[in-house]
This record gives C-alpha cells, structure tokens and sequence, in this order.
C-alpha cells in the first residue's frame, strides 16, 4: 500500500519537475519565454484561487460548527439552569416546612 501511495505522489510531481526543467533551460526564442512566463502565472493564480475557495469553504464549515455548537451549549445551559431552580424551589419548599415544624413531603423517586 504503501509503495502505491509512493509511487502515485512521484508520478503527479513529475510535471512540476518537467516545469522545473524547462525554467532552468531558457527557450531561443523569446515569445516562447513569455508564453511560459504566462502560462506559470496562471498556473500559479490558479492554484491560489483553489486554495483561497477551500480556505473559505472550510471557514465556513467551521463557522457553521461552532454556531451548531453554540446553540447546543445554549440549550444544555438553560435546561441545566431550570433543573437547578426548581431543585432549588423544592429546597426551600423543604427548609419551609422544616422551619415551620411541618412534616416534608418524601422525594419521589
């Protein structure tokens, strides 16, 4: 496996080695030169606008996970809040009745 992985990277990094090549080995002519020159630039601008949309994809992925998250939290926050007030309530419904020398209700279970 992994021989075939090896093998699959050294074959797709032989036409950057090709272009390597060629930029080391200046044409005779000179409008080849330039053709080269533009044709390496819109390799270049290519490859940076891929990787500037999947920069942005992911920031929005990320975004979109941490806003998900966000609203789970939320949510987990203000049901853990209300089972504090009303254990609370039935605290203090419990210190009430002790205080008054009533007898307290049993837990339910």
């Amino acid at each position: 496996m992994k021989i075939h992985v090896f093998a699959a990277a050294f074959i797709m990094a032989l036409p950057p080695l090709w272009t390597v090549q060629a930029a080391e080995d200046p044409p005779a002519d000179s409008s080849l030169a330039k053709d080269q020159a533009k044709a390496v630039s819109a390799a270049v601008k290519r490859d940076a606008k891929v990787v500037a949309e999947a920069a942005k994809d992911g920031a929005k992925h990320v975004a979109e996970t941490a806003k998900s998250v966000a609203h789970e939290v939320a949510a987990a926050t203000k049901e853990g809040a209300h089972q504090v007030a009303a254990t609370a309530k039935k605290g203090a419904e419990r210190t009430k009745a002790a205080v008054n020398g009533e007898k307290t209700p049993a837990k339910p279970e």
